[in-house]
Formats: C-alpha cells, sequence, structure tokens
C-alpha cells in the first residue's frame, strides 16, 4: 500500500471515527514502540478521554492547503476566547448559575406567591425588586470579571506576526491570520497557529522549539522541513511554491499528525509530525522559520485540549445551600402549624366572632392561608444575604489586587482577581498540585560549582549566583599537581555536546549558543567563563580556544545520550593524534564502568552527596584513551550496529557498552535549576499550614526528582517510591503492595514521597488500581508525577477533589496546566514567561509563586473568617427578628397579621442593619498578617472549617431564637398593662411592633461589633451609624403621611414610642441582657477551651509575641520512620542518599545527535529569510 493511499485510508476511518492503521491516542513521538504495545483496555480508555472531531458524511473528510492561492472553502478564525460568557448566552448561562443557589430560587418563589391577589401580608414587591438587585448586581460583577477574561484575550489575539500577503511580508495581528498563509516566525516568538514547517534560518530545514508550554518538558525539540521545501529560504523562493497540501481534519491529539504536499507535477510528499509546530510552542535557537498555517484559532491542537470553563461554586456556598434546605423546612413546618392553628381557632369561634366574616370563607382558604404565612416567614432566609456576599467579594478581590506584596516590580505584574466567588476557597485549601517548569523553576539551567581532582570549586561567597570561582583556572595556570586533571576537564565540557555555536557577524567574540538540551548549554557557558571557549562547529571537528590558544578536535563517534543509557560520549582525535572518549552522565553508571585505581572517587562522591543536599544536578565526567587498533575493531562493530534493519538502539547500547570503560574520573559539575524566587520558603511555609503539595509536570523523572529536593519537597530522610511499571498487572500489584503496608489506614502523614510517571498513572487510575493509588496518596507528604500529560493532571486532581473531599488548589503558568486548574476548586495562573494562557484560564493570577504565601495564608484566611462570620451573622439577625412574626402569631389567632409596618420590613437589610455586615465582610480580621504569615498553623482554624460548619451554623439559629424570643415577650410583659396617651390612644400591634424593631435594630448593630475582632473607626460607624439611621427614619416616616401616599398607620409613632417611659427602660434593658449573655458565653470559652486563634488574639492586644505558643511542635521521628523499609538489594523503588543526576535531552527526536552535529558548519553564513 503506498503512502497516499493509507493516509487517504487513515482520513476516511478518522472520519467514521475508527481506525485499523493505529490506535487513536495521544503520544508522544519517543515512545512510539511502546504505544504499539498497549492492550485492548488502554485502547478502550483512551478512545474514552480522548475527543474525536465528528464528520458527517456529506463533509468533507480531509482538508486541502493550496500554497500562494486563495482556499477554496473559508476556515475557522484564528481568534480565540476563553472568557467564560459570550454576548447571545450570556443570560441564559448566568441565570442558570444563579439559580444553582436554592436562595435565590426560594425568593424567585416568594416574589411569584406574592403576585396572587390577597395572599401576600407584605407586599406584591417586596421580595421581588430585592431579588432583581441582586441578579443586577452579580450580571454586573460576572460582566466585569468577563471582561478582564477578554482584555487578556485580546492580548494574545494583538499579538503581531509577519505574513506573506499580497507578495510582500506584512506585519498581522494573530487574529489576521488564516489558513494557508506563510508566515514568518522569528526566534524567541510563539507559534500563532498549528504550523507546516516549510525551511529555515538552519541546515536542512531545521529548528528548535520549546514546548515546556504544552508537556511541561525544559529540553528543547527538533522539527525539521522536508527536502522538498527546506531549500526556500527567500521569499522569492516561497513565491514559487506551488500545489498544496492534503491532511486530516482537526483533531486533539497532540502528537498525531498525516499529510501529503501535492506538488503541481503530480508528485506527492509526505508530512508528518517532525514538520508540525504547535500553537503555544516557543521557536528557539534558530534565527526564522516559514510555515504554511494549518489549523487556527479554536480548531489548534492546543485549544482543542483546553477543557470546558466549569461553573465553580465554593464550599462555603454549598454548606449555606444545604442550610437553606434545611431552614426551608422548618418555614414550611411553621407555615403548616400557623395555618392548622388559625383552622383550630376558627373552627372554635365561629359562632363567638361572627362579625369577622369566618363562616363565609372559601374551601381554599387553608391553602391561601398557608401560603400567606409562607411569605410572612420567608425572612427567616435572608435575601439580602446574595447581594452583601457578592459585592464583599468584589471589593476583597479588590483588596487582593491592591497587595503591594503580591506585586512584582520585574514584570510590572500584579495579582489579579478573576473569579472573586471563590475567595473563601483560598483559606481551606488542602492539596497543592503545582506545575515544575515556569512555576517551581526559570528554566534557566547555571553552571553553579563542580568537583576536579577531588578539590572542590565555587564554594567561595563570589559563586552565590553562578560560578565564579577563580582558584579554578589558578590552580590550572600555577602548575598545580592537579593541572592536568583541571585541563581535560575543562576541554570535556568544552568539546563533549551537540551545542551549535552561532557566531555574529558584526561582533566575532560574540557567540550565541545553540542547544536543544539547556544542562549542556549551562556546561559549555561554564567552560567559556574559565577560559575554555567552544568556538566552531563543522561536520567533522569542533574548535575550541584554551586561552586565546585554537585547538581543534576531530569528531569521530557520538554515542547519544538516552534515559536507559544515563550517559552521553564522543570519541575524539585530539591534536595530538591519541584517540579518546569522553564521556558525561550519572554518577552510578559512571562509576561502575572506571578502572580499578581511583584516587578522586570516594572525595567525589561526597561532593556529589554536598552538591546533591543543595537541589543541584550532577554530572560525572570521565576519560579513557583508546588505542588506534582498539578503535578500529571496535569501529566496525559500531558500523554494523548503526545500519542494522532490526534491534538498531540495543545493538548501538551494546556497542557503546564496549568502548565506555576502564574510565579516569575527572570530577564531577552541579548545575543549578533556577528555582524562582522563595520557592523553597514558599513550600515549607505552606507544609507547616498543614498543605499536601504535589508537583505535576510533564518532565524527566530524574529533573523532576531533582527539583524535589532543591525546592525542599524532599528531603534526604525521606522514604521515597518510584512507581515505574509497565503494565497493568504490573501496576496493581505494586500498589496493592504498597497500599497494605504503607496506606492511609497503617501510616498516616509519614515521612514518605510517591514519585510515578504517566504511564504507570494511566493504568493506576483505572477502577480496580484507583482505591489503592488514593491510600497511597494520602499516606505520603510529597507527591511528584512525572511524563504527564494535560489529560492526566486534570483527571488527577479531579480524583482527588472527588475521592478525599478537600479543597484543591492548582497552579501552572503554561498551556498544559489548564486543565488541572480549571478541574481544581481554585485555580492559580503564573502570569510568566511560558505565555498566559494559564492565567487567562485561572481563577487568580500571580506573577511568581511565592506570592501563594499570602494569598493563602493572609488573604485566604481573611476572606473565609469575614465571609463565614457575614453569613451566620446575617442569618443571626433575620432570624433574630423575622422569627417575632412566629411569636405575635400566637397572639394575633394566627391570622397572618404582620406587627411591623411592611416598609420597615423591607428596609431592615436595606440599610438599618446592612452596614455591619459589610464591615465584618471588609475590614475584621482575627490575626494580623505578620502572625499569619510567621506561624501558619494558625491556617489549620479556617482550613478545618472551626469556624463555619452545620453545627456552628445552627448554634447561631438555636441562639438568634432563643434571643427573638426575649425581644417580643419581654416587650409584651412590659406592655402588660396597656399605654395610654393624651390624645386619647392606646398601644396598637405597630406601636409593640415599632418597639421590638428598635430593640432588635440596636442588638443586633452591637452583636456585629462582638463578633468583630478588629474594630476600625468605619466599624463604629456602621453599628452606630445604623442605629442612628433607625431612628431618624422612624422621626422622618412616622410624619410622610399625607404628604406622600405611604404609610398612613404610621402617622405620629415617633410620638407615641418615645413618648413611653416603658420603651426607654427596655432600650436599656432588653439589648443590655442579650449582650450581656452573649459575652459571658465568650469568656467561659475562651477561659475554658481558648483556641489558638484566640490566644493569638489576645497576645497581639498585649503587644506579646505569641511564639512560645505557636511554636509548631516538630515530629520526632523514630528509626523506623526515617529507616529504610526494604533492603537496598530487594526494593528497586527505594531511595537512597541522593547525588542529584539529572539531564534534559530530546531523545530518539527527527535527527539523532550523532547525525545533528555533522549538519553544522558555523564557519558558513545563515541564510536572512527575505
Amino acid at each position: 500500500m503506498s503512502y497516499v493511499e493509507l493516509f487517504l485510508l487513515k482520513i476516511n476511518e478518522r472520519a467514521q471515527g475508527v481506525s485499523s492503521v493505529e490506535p487513536l491516542m495521544e503520544r508522544r513521538p519517543d515512545s512510539c514502540a511502546e504505544s504499539q504495545d498497549r492492550d485492548l483496555t488502554d485502547f478502550a480508555s483512551e478512545m474514552e478521554r480522548v475527543p474525536e472531531v465528528e464528520v458527517a458524511p456529506s463533509v468533507q473528510k480531509h482538508r486541502s492547503i493550496r500554497f500562494n492561492a486563495a482556499q477554496q472553502r473559508k476556515f475557522l478564525s484564528n481568534k480565540v476566547s476563553t472568557a467564560k460568557y459570550s454576548p447571545l448566552l450570556f443570560i441564559p448561562k448566568f441565570l442558570f448559575e444563579q439559580f444553582r443557589r436554592y436562595a435565590n430560587l426560594f425568593f424567585l418563589f416568594i416574589a411569584l406567591l406574592q403576585q396572587i391577589p390577597n395572599v401576600s401580608p407584605t407586599g406584591q414587591y417586596t421580595t421581588a425588586i430585592p431579588l432583581l438587585m441582586i441578579l443586577c448586581v452579580s450580571a454586573v460583577k460576572e460582566i466585569f470579571e468577563d471582561i478582564k477574561r477578554r482584555k487578556a484575550d485580546d492580548e494574545t489575539n494583538k499579538r503581531k506576526v509577519f505574513v506573506l500577503r499580497d507578495h510582500e511580508w506584512k506585519e498581522l495581528q494573530w487574529r489576521h491570520v488564516v489558513v494557508g498563509d506563510i508566515i514568518r516566525v522569528l526566534d524567541h516568538q510563539s507559534f500563532p497557529a498549528d504550523l507546516l514547517l516549510l525551511s529555515s534560518s538552519e541546515p536542512q530545514g531545521m529548528c528548535y522549539i520549546e514546548t515546556s508550554n504544552l508537556d511541561g518538558e525544559t529540553n528543547l525539540k527538533i522539527r525539521q522541513g522536508i527536502p522538498y521545501t527546506a531549500h526556500l529560504v527567500t521569499k522569492d523562493d516561497i513565491l514559487s511554491l506551488g500545489g498544496h497540501l492534503e491532511c486530516e481534519l482537526p483533531h486533539a491529539h497532540l502528537y498525531e499528525f498525516v499529510g501529503t504536499i501535492l506538488s503541481h507535477q503530480t508528485e506527492s510528499y509526505p508530512v508528518g509530525t517532525d514538520q508540525l509546530l504547535l500553537r503555544g510552542a516557543l521557536l528557539r535557537n534558530t534565527k526564522w522559520i516559514f510555515g504554511l498555517v494549518v489549523y487556527t484559532g479554536h480548531e489548534t491542537k492546543f485549544m482543542l485540549n483546553s477543557t470546558k470553563v466549569l461553573l465553580k461554586r465554593s464550599t462555603v456556598e454549598r454548606v449555606v445551600n444545604k442550610q437553606i434546605l434545611m431552614l426551608f423546612a422548618i418555614l414550611i413546618v411553621l407555615a403548616l402549624i400557623s395555618a392548622v392553628a388559625n383552622q383550630i381557632w376558627t373552627a372554635k369561634n365561629v359562632t363567638n366572632h361572627w362579625y369577622l366574616g369566618i363562616s363565609d370563607a372559601n374551601p381554599t382558604y387553608f391553602i391561601l392561608n398557608f401560603l400567606t404565612f409562607v411569605i410572612l416567614y420567608n425572612n427567616l432566609i435572608p435575601i439580602s444575604l446574595q447581594v452583601t456576599l457578592e459585592i464583599v467579594r468584589f471589593i476583597q478581590a479588590i483588596f487582593i489586587q491592591w497587595d503591594q506584596d503580591m506585586y512584582d516590580e520585574k514584570t510590572d505584574t500584579p495579582t489579579v482577581t478573576k473569579t472573586s466567588n471563590l475567595n473563601e476557597e483560598l483559606g481551606q485549601v488542602k492539596y497543592i498540585f503545582s506545575d515544575k517548569t515556569g512555576t517551581l523553576t526559570c528554566n534557566v539551567m547555571e553552571f553553579r560549582k563542580c568537583s576536579v581532582a577531588a578539590i572542590k570549586y565555587g564554594d567561595n561567597c563570589e559563586s552565590s549566583d553562578r560560578f565564579n570561582d577563580a582558584s579554578l583556572v589558578q590552580n590550572f595556570t600555577k602548575g598545580h599537581k592537579s593541572a592536568p586533571v583541571i585541563r581535560d576537564f575543562l576541554t570535556l565540557m568544552a568539546v563533549c555536546h551537540t551545542v551549535v555555536p552561532e557566531i555574529d557577524p558584526d561582533d566575532p567574540a560574540n557567540i550565541h549558543y545553540q542547544a536543544s538540551s539547556p544542562d549542556e548549554r549551562a556546561l559549555v557557558l561554564g567552560a567559556k567563563s574559565q577560559g575554555f571557549v567552544f568556538a566552531g562547529r563543522s561536520p567533522n571537528y569542533v574548535t575550541i580556544q584554551v586561552f586565546d590558544c585554537e585547538e581543534r578536535y576531530e569528531i569521530l563517534n557520538v554515542l547519544a545520550f538516552t534515559s536507559n543509557r544515563k550517559r552521553m560520549s564522543v570519541i575524539v582525535r585530539m591534536p595530538n593524534g591519541q584517540i579518546r572518549l569522553m564521556i558525561k552522565g550519572a554518577d552510578n553508571v559512571i562509576f561502575e564502568r572506571l578502572r580499578e585505581e581511583q584516587h578522586y572517587q570516594s572525595k567525589t562522591l561526597e561532593h556529589l552527596e554536598d552538591f546533591a543536599r543543595m537541589g543541584l544536578r550532577t554530572l560525572c565526567l570521565a576519560v579513557a584513551d583508546i588505542d588506534e587498533t582498539a578503535y578500529n575493531k571496535w569501529s566496525v562493530i559500531y558500523h554494523a550496529a548503526s545500519t542494522a534493519l532490526t534491534d538498531r538502539e540495543n545493538r548501538l547500547e551494546e556497542a557503546a557498552e564496549l568502548i565506555e570503560k576502564d574510565l579516569m574520573l575527572l570530577g564531577a559539575t552541579a548545575i543549578e535549576d533556577k528555582l524562582q524566587e522563595g520557592v523553597p520558603e514558599t513550600i515549607a511555609s505552606l507544609s507547616r499550614a498543614d498543605m499536601k503539595i504535589w508537583v505535576l509536570t510533564g518532565d524527566k523523572q530524574e529533573t523532576a526528582i531533582n527539583i524535589g529536593y532543591s525546592c525542599r519537597l524532599l528531603t534526604p530522610g525521606m522514604k521515597i517510591i518510584k512507581l515505574n511499571e509497565q503494565g497493568l498487572d504490573g501496576t496493581r500489584d505494586a500498589l496493592r503492595r504498597y497500599a497494605s503496608e504503607y496506606g492511609a489506614s497503617s501510616q498516616k502523614d509519614s515521612l514518605l514521597a510517591f514519585i510515578i510517571d504517566g504511564e504507570t498513572l494511566k493504568h493506576a487510575l483505572s477502577y480496580n488500581c484507583r482505591q489503592d493509588l488514593i491510600e497511597i496518596l494520602i499516606a505520603c507528604k510529597a507527591v511528584i508525577c512525572c511524563r504527564m500529560s494535560p489529560l492526566q493532571k486534570a483527571e488527577l486532581v479531579t480524583l482527588i477533589r472527588q475521592e478525599v473531599k478537600a479543597i484543591t488548589l492548582a497552579i501552572g503558568d503554561g498551556a498544559n496546566d489548564v486543565g488541572m486548574i480549571q478541574a481544581a476548586h481554585v485555580g492559580i495562573g503564573v502570569s510568566g514567561v511560558e505565555g498566559l494562557q494559564a492565567a487567562c484560564a485561572s481563577d487568580f493570577a500571580i506573577a511568581q509563586f511565592r506570592f501563594l504565601n499570602k494569598l493563602l495564608l493572609v488573604h485566604g484566611s481573611w476572606c473565609y473568617s469575614r465571609l463565614t462570620t457575614l453569613i451566620l451573622y446575617s442569618f443571626y439577625k433575620n432570624i433574630c427578628l423575622y422569627f417575632i412574626e412566629f411569636w405575635f402569631a400566637t397572639l394575633s389567632c394566627f391570622s397572618g397579621q404582620i406587627v411591623f409596618e411592611r416598609w420597615c420590613i423591607g428596609l431592615y437589610n436595606v440599610i438599618f442593619t446592612a452596614a455591619t455586615p459589610f464591615a465584618i465582610g471588609l475590614f475584621d480580621r482575627h490575626c494580623s498578617a505578620d502572625s499569619l504569615l510567621q506561624y501558619p498553623v494558625l491556617y489549620k482554624t479556617t482550613q478545618n472549617s472551626e469556624c463555619f460548619n452545620a453545627k456552628v451554623f445552627w448554634i447561631w439559629c438555636i441562639k438568634s431564637i432563643v434571643h427573638s424570643i426575649l425581644f417580643f415577650w419581654l416587650t409584651v410583659a412590659m406592655l402588660q398593662h396597656d399605654v395610654a396617651f393624651q390624645d386619647g390612644k392606646v398601644g396598637n400591634y405597630l406601636f409593640l411592633g415599632n418597639m421590638v424593631y428598635t430593640y432588635v435594630v440596636v442588638s443586633v448593630c452591637i452583636k456585629g461589633g462582638l463578633e468583630s475582632t478588629a474594630w476600625t473607626w468605619l466599624t463604629h460607624l456602621a453599628i452606630w451609624g445604623s442605629i442612628a439611621c433607625w431612628f431618624l427614619f422612624l422621626l422622618v416616616y412616622s410624619h410622610m403621611w399625607p404628604t406622600v401616599d405611604l404609610a398612613p398607620e404610621m402617622v405620629g409613632m415617633d410620638k407615641y414610642v418615645f413618648s413611653c417611659p416603658s420603651f426607654w427602660f427596655g432600650l436599656i434593658l432588653i439589648p443590655t441582657m442579650i449582650i450581656i449573655s452573649d459575652i459571658i458565653q465568650k469568656a467561659l470559652q475562651r477561659t475554658l477551651c481558648k483556641t489558638i486563634t484566640q490566644e493569638v488574639q489576645e497576645r497581639e492586644l498585649l503587644n506579646q509575641s505569641p511564639a512560645n505558643f505557636l511554636r509548631y511542635p516538630s515530629r520526632q521521628y523514630t528509626e523506623e520512620d526515617i529507616g529504610v523499609f526494604v533492603s537496598p538489594s530487594d526494593d528497586p523503588h527505594q531511595e537512597h542518599e541522593p547525588h542529584g543526576y539529572a539531564f534534559s535531552q530530546e531523545e530518539h527526536g527527527v535527527i539523532e545527535q550523532s547525525d545533528l552535529v555533522r549538519v553544522y558548519d558555523s564557519s558558513h553564513p545563515k541564510p536572512s529569510g527575505l
């Protein structure tokens, strides 16, 4: 079968949703052989997880794109949007989100009931108008937050790129790029769409790309244009390109692409993933590339891998929803009791009180009476709560954004709150899922230290940021006994690599190094800083300058790095004609290949351990001189292995084993994968707050472990389980073994770390392994997951969110982190060098990982404490007032008569008690920011929901019911003997109601102050201003009629109330009794069972340090805790003292490393691409 036939068959089968050619699954180029061995179960699970583009039979089954010609059909725009709403769907989507809240649904029901004639005792619009206000405020807030998302999208859509239009290069915005455009992307620019690589500034159409934004891998990858287009290096060349591209329709598989270029001469040229440049990737170490736009906008693979924006709700909101259901049930019971009691009273008094017309009631009287009581008692659920929460959250979000401690001056980036509905979730986080590259690290490698001939270099003060130890060069130049070893060491650093130099034509001394491995580039720069400058590369030679003296080394062979080999070597012919093997790699693989007599091995091992404790990435360097005859014999074996048609990789490794032996150890290098500022301190602080931090990365296992030690997530005394199984059975057996011995039930919160790769995790997430996996994960202090796809990140976060029932937070900076950011309860995007995809999709955006410390420990704690107190206080004040209607019903024969004037009822939450909740929600703080940062253990109070749960909620409700009894019945007792006024009138129900109303307003406002722990001038203004507002309102409202046709029954009420001595006596007695009872209760609680937070509050008030009280108890671990759990010979999963090996290098790329170094000639100029 020809390639074209195979391609068309694949296109046809993909359109039908099946494939007999190859499994439709997401796979990496370097794991093609492994993916063919996947069993049917894995294939089925992949089919379920990866969406396919459905294509109708009548629709075109493949995409045809013409070169330099108008397209036959219009394709999707390149404009992308991560906004939550669209103009067309805003109203239905917004209303759906709002009416998921039971309170809003309940008030909608009440508002509809009030429209029934002669049913509502409080008027027709007393609920509808506040509900409409709530929805309007919420809508404005949602629109404002969505506008911020659209602004971020605009920043992306308005980036510029050079597009070939009208035979000229024109700089256009990304959103104007269309399928079929040929574009010119420059070094360090992102690709605006999915492109087919045509040519580049590099030999043979190669280019380097960085995909850390997509898969988290730090090493650069190589892509190469096909020979048919690789020679097109000018504008005129590109304009001469004819024919068209036939390729498959858009789909979500990142590492699948099949296409064919058909020329005008009907010749066909296959293209695949090696020519595909994905949106979200970055061009690196390449001056320019020409690319054909294949997929745009939401049809790019990056966007197809993005999950839908979820509508998130906070845990507090869910708890409130459940309690509202309970209150609604109580309301219904009260309404039923009242309706039944009214029926009983009516039956008994139908004769005695015939003048009331009771006998004329129709059969539906009971139902209407029941609905009347439902409306009468509906304010037990505070309608103002939702609008208060919305406003408070919005202002809290502004406070977070104003925090100067979370502002990054270097990038001029403040913290941005995109979803203020989740402010309180920040105070309850238990699990943090973090990306590595760009989030914990800067993705910048720096040569820091080295050990040469058993002497350590780089421990001086000048080497705090980068290697700057003059003693190394001094020992070399002054003839120290280690000088020959130093020369060989630095020569190896300058020669043994695949780096390509690029000499600036305007300044020959300025050399730029292109490298797919950031480690290799760091080593070359380290050698350059010591006078050993890598100056040039040709297909067969490497040129270095040793203190301005040029030396040429002939490259005979390059033995490539792989994960299995853990080493890389080159065989060179020295300037003196001697053949030498230069090798670098992991300490264990180098040490076992050393010859017997080694002078530096033990001391080098000590230095390796010192470097590893500092979190540095280490490599051992060694050499071996090879006899000419021996080399010639080996060369024949190696050539046969390199040309083998079967099992070539294994045969090459076997050939390498024959030559990589009898090594002489030179020393070791230590490279720092630079962490973001403050990462170790932040992780330590969050861990003390009992948060579990997991690192989920697409990078290699060795690199991830090294960063784990560097950022102090892993410590040398930890037990480490490494799980790297290839099949389902092996994964299941290993998980069961570890779960039974170290699961959550047997050893919780132990010093245990769990490290697993993406291939094993795929099996572990299956249903028959899931429970064992969860047990192990819960028991671990640290978890690192490597080689993970974006989908696996989201799946793991979802698993913990659903099974563990804990609040999760995901933080990342790349497009590969969007899934887990959206899957977690709280998503944090880092506005870093990776781009803005994660920040656009997040709930909060910060510039540095270290800002997470204050965001959670301070703002999270404050927001949670403030909002929960606000919620409890809102229910308290409403139940206090509106439960009085029930007590009054017992005196009014359950007639449905209200004891308060209707507009007084409506304005209770809007004016008279509105300011105090705002003061609590915005200005209260249970502890100072300094204490919260210095003593992270305080975070546990909010994390464990100690101040807000069902128990606390109902204690407040019961207390409010008791207070309502005191408010009403004490007032009734005072008015037991009727009051007569000078105009002959006596106290009526409104006189009683206004007295009770006054006592309630005064008491609940002071109660709000009692619940506040930080009294600011705004708190005083809210409390005393609210009380004053009621008295002023009563004075004015009592004289509005008949000037305003409103409340005639209230005329003169101020005179009656204020002239009554009983009123003033009750104003002193009743609020005092209520407040004193609360003070006594608080005093007893603080005396008998004081919380940590209360202790800190008191010490802060006395200006005393809470250090002695809050010193975090360091757990004493036994030998069993820190010892090995099986012997090293029996358990391959045990991690010993770390030696810090880590090395980033692309494996099985489009061009092998041995071939890569032979296609470059740095002496030849590169095309300009114009």
